[in-house]
């Protein structure tokens, strides 16, 4: 049968990437309790297209995944990525994988545990000028606002934010320690099971740690600025106002 994938286009035009998007695959990912967490992801795999192709063979992509059934990870994205670009004949290959990760919390007081959900990204690329690769946390937090604090007579608004984080790094780390130093920036962190004695606690906790949300992205940044294992990162926050219809938004990026 003709290859029409291979058959030329004369429009002169490059791609920088195209293949498959939202593919939904379970991958294996490091836990720190528990060894490992079987989690599914939602996977997008990219290749460029010189302009002299007419397309390229998405069935590949899927194909390579398959392949690599139950060795999906951080170690491994490279490998993979080497493999996309060799089968399809391609300078260069992105793969981008999201999922939800869950971490066991305790409430503060009262102990109870509970399931906490995080959204995380692993982000690579192979090409000509070598290897790119960076994990990504999505971290819900609740921040207290400053200002409200100083001008209201009784209590201040207060809001849920999620605060990104994407970081480089030269030696493999736990995502819980990651998710942890961002909780541990903002006025408070979040739980999916609450007692009132532990509600009270959070609260109380928030209100006499009030942050903007310049202050969230400032703090991860010191604290990642501490430490020499991660060499790029960037940080955004993004409070959805409780008394505003706009959110508040915070952006830093290590050069």
């Amino acid at each position: 049968m003709i290859d029409v994938q291979n058959l030329k286009d004369t429009r002169q035009i490059d791609i920088k990437k195209v293949g498959v998007k939202g593919i939904k695959y379970p991958i294996i990912v490091m836990d720190r309790a528990n060894s490992v967490q079987n989690v599914n992801a939602a996977i997008n795999m990219y290749v460029n297209l010189p302009h002299r192709f007419k397309g390229t063979h998405m069935s590949r992509f899927v194909e390579i995944l398959n392949a690599h059934r139950g060795r999906i990870n951080m170690k491994t994205m490279h490998v993979i990525l080497d493999e996309v670009r060799s089968k399809l004949n391609a300078e260069s290959a992105h793969m981008e994988i999201e999922f939800s990760y869950f971490i066991e919390k305790s409430a503060p007081v009262s102990r109870a545990k509970s399931l906490m959900e995080y959204t995380c990204m692993f982000c690579g690329t192979s090409d000509s000028a070598g290897k790119d690769f960076y994990v990504g946390v999505v971290v819900p937090v609740t921040t207290v606002c400053p200002c409200s604090k100083e001008l209201s007579r009784m209590g201040a608004h207060n809001q849920r934010s999620l605060v990104t984080v994407k970081v480089r790094f030269r030696r493999l780390f736990w995502i819980e320690d990651l998710i942890g130093l961002v909780e541990r920036s903002a006025s408070g962190e979040l739980y999916s099971l609450l007692k009132r004695a532990d509600e009270k606690y959070v609260t109380e906790k928030s209100y006499e740690n009030p942050m903007f949300v310049e202050d969230v992205v400032r703090n991860v940044a010191e604290q990642l600025n501490k430490d020499d294992n991660f060499t790029w990162y960037s940080i955004e926050a993004e409070n959805f106002e409780s008394i505003h219809n706009h959110s508040a938004y915070a952006y830093i990026e290590k050069d």
